[in-house]
């Protein structure tokens, strides 16, 4: 099975971690091209421009055109538990219209759209990469 890993930039460094351990079990694993570099310090917050110029969301897009399915790196942040921003909402919703599974690492956070997340029905793995 091919994923595409997504999440908030902050939680970089859990993101590589996931890819790690998800290719030892064999999986083929996408991340964010410049996951890295936030992980190690280099850059510490997403820029708008460097968004746009990059063409970011059509080239996720691509990788998860590519993949099986998409799992979504939910940790706190901001003081909301199992926090799901804007950036990991869009791929979901790219996955879904793809017709990709998609996981939550943990359950789906109590937000303003957490109905169009329970209305893409993620699978939860409630931390346990082993469900997949």
């Amino acid at each position: 099975m091919k994923i595409a890993i997504c999440g908030s930039i902050a939680f970089s460094k859990e993101i590589l971690e996931t890819q790690k351990i998800l290719e030892a079990k064999g999986f083929v694993v996408i991340v964010p091209k410049d996951i890295l570099k936030y992980a190690e310090g280099e850059v510490s917050h997403e820029d708008k421009w460097a968004k746009i110029e990059g063409d970011v969301f059509k080239e996720y897009f691509e990788e998860i055109k590519k993949c099986d399915a998409v799992l979504v790196i939910n940790k706190d942040k901001n003081n909301i538990e199992n926090y799901i921003g804007g950036n990991s909402l869009i791929e979901m919703a790219f996955a879904h219209i793809l017709n990709k599974k998609i996981f939550l690492l943990n359950p789906i956070p109590k937000i303003n759209y957490t109905d169009e997340i329970e209305a893409m029905k993620p699978i939860i793995l409630n931390g346990d990469l082993d469900k997949i």
